[in-house]
């Protein structure tokens, strides 16, 4: 096995998770959880590749497949913050409408698969030359990786250094406090749920038009939602985490494909060769990981350790004590 691909990989594969981790950090960051995520990576992933297929424009496709992200995600801020209404019961039926919106328009798309334009892949000059990290992180990366390096500081430092981002924790940790202050609560919920919605569609059309390109109906995001919203806990709500866990992750879904090729590894017999049991046992560990981290942001005790925002999931009413 070459490691190097393996790993560079694991970057490609990883920045889908990326931008719907950090999506899902700013809602949850306001105090909105949403379990949506899957559903709204399906749309998006629909969604683009539907209108690149329309317009053979792939750029116009990865703007489409936000809009319709982040408009779906609003159906969930109307039930959750408006409503008031339980959260995780609105984000798993957001999960099906939007799961049920991409099935339907997607009927026919399958057959579209190496007739629709691709984003671009590229290799950074002199960059490409750095010894190990050249060849993982520069070289032959779609367009979408080399802005998702870009994006994770700037949404860190949106978060934890400008006063937009200060607005945004004080919502999802003291809202009456913040709304004494003038801070427009119930406004800034709406439309950090919104930018989760957005990274959600981006991350779906980053899937069908770069990474693994076409659209095999649900199969097409593969259970990546659900392993976005457990990397927000591994990433204790910080986007620079978030990269590493979503890198690494991706790194392993990678390997859990390659591992079972090669009869042996490092000159010892290879357990996984051609094994099915060991091969669904492999697939099985993503969704493992993410049970366990979600189980751990449950517990009130872990809660408060890990950073979790204090009033996330709790519906904030003007005027009531608390928070």
């Amino acid at each position: 096995m070459d490691w190097l691909i393996i790993l560079a990989s694991g970057v490609a594969t990883g920045t889908v998770l990326l931008y719907a981790t950090v999506g899902e950090i700013f809602s949850e960051r306001s105090g909105v959880l949403n379990l949506g995520v899957e559903g709204m990576m399906l749309l998006g992933a629909m969604s683009a590749y539907k209108a690149t297929a329309a317009t053979n424009d792939p750029w116009i496709g990865l703007l489409v497949a936000m809009l319709a992200a982040g408009l779906v995600s609003q159906v969930h801020a109307f039930i959750a913050i408006t409503l008031q209404a339980d959260q995780v019961i609105s984000g798993l039926a957001l999960n099906f409408l939007a799961t049920g919106i991409s099935l339907v328009f997607g009927e026919g798309l399958t057959s579209l698969r190496d007739v629709v334009p691709q984003l671009p892949k590229l290799t950074l000059p002199l960059l490409d030359r750095i010894p190990v990290l050249g060849r993982i992180f520069f070289t032959n990366q779609s367009i979408m990786v080399y802005i998702g390096y870009l994006f994770v500081p700037l949404a860190w430092y949106y978060i934890n250094r400008t006063r937009p981002g200060m607005h945004l924790r004080a919502v999802g940790e003291y809202p009456a406090a913040a709304d004494t202050l003038g801070i427009r609560v119930y406004f800034l919920r709406y439309m950090y749920v919104f930018v989760g919605g957005l990274l959600a569609g981006l991350a779906g059309a980053t899937i069908s038009l770069s990474i693994s390109p076409g659209w095999f109906g649900s199969l097409t995001t593969s259970g990546q939602g659900w392993i976005a919203i457990g990397l927000v806990i591994f990433a204790q709500w910080n986007p620079v985490q978030a990269a590493f866990g979503a890198f690494t992750f991706g790194a392993l879904r990678r390997l859990v494909l390659d591992i079972q090729g090669p009869s042996t590894i490092l000159g010892l017999a290879n357990p996984f060769f051609y094994n099915t049991y060991y091969g669904f046992f492999l697939k099985m560990l993503p969704y493992a990981f993410t049970v366990i981290f979600l189980v751990i942001g449950s517990r009130e005790a872990n809660r408060k350790r890990i950073g979790t925002p204090a009033a996330l999931g709790l519906p904030y009413i003007r005027g009531q004590r608390g928070l």
